[in-house]
């Protein structure tokens, strides 16, 4: 079977050209929140066995 050329090229252009784009309405969160929500999250589940023992 002959094999596309080029096919990758015009896919990746498309998401180049939509992530190239940024929207100043969109909710920016800092990667430090997203950090410190996994910490807390982690944290909050390895501490409820102890509170709601079953």
């Amino acid at each position: 079977m002959a094999k596309k050329k080029g096919a990758g090229f015009q896919s990746a252009a498309g998401l180049i050209r939509y992530f190239d784009q940024e929207d100043d309405k969109a909710l920016k969160i800092p990667p430090w929140v997203v950090v410190g929500l996994a910490i807390g999250s982690i944290i909050i589940v390895s501490l409820a066995p102890h509170f709601w023992p079953v």
